[in-house]
């Protein structure tokens, strides 16, 4: 069993930054791949980011250029760095991962909000 536990979610104003941070504990093997995904008032979930164990990231095209996604596999960490945040990032983040003989992400946190707000 996976336990994910995400931190550093806060209030910004636009332009500005946030890192989050993702802990695995509770596994046996290593998550394949972890991601970030968010889900905003009245949306539906959507990914943002995710890293491969090997180190391969892709982003959502909302992010591009602006977060930065990497993981620690000696830590069994995950981090997002939110550069220029826009209101349209406000959402509560989600951390999630999945095994090498997974095809859906099967772990997940309990979430972090981030609110970009003037």
């Amino acid at each position: 069993q996976v336990h994910l536990v995400e931190s550093g979610g806060g209030s910004v104003q636009p332009g500005g930054s946030l890192r989050l941070s993702c802990a695995a504990t509770g596994t046996n093997f290593r998550l394949n791949t972890m991601a970030w995904h968010r889900q905003a008032p009245g949306k539906e979930r959507e990914l943002v980011a995710s890293v491969t164990i090997g180190g391969t990231s892709n982003y959502a095209d909302s992010v591009k250029g602006r977060f930065t996604i990497s993981r620690d596999n000696a830590k069994n960490s995950m981090y997002l760095q939110m550069n220029n945040l826009e209101p349209e990032d406000t959402a509560v983040y989600y951390c999630s991962g999945k095994s090498a003989f997974s095809i859906t992400y099967d772990s997940w946190g309990q979430g972090t909000q981030v609110t970009v707000s003037s």
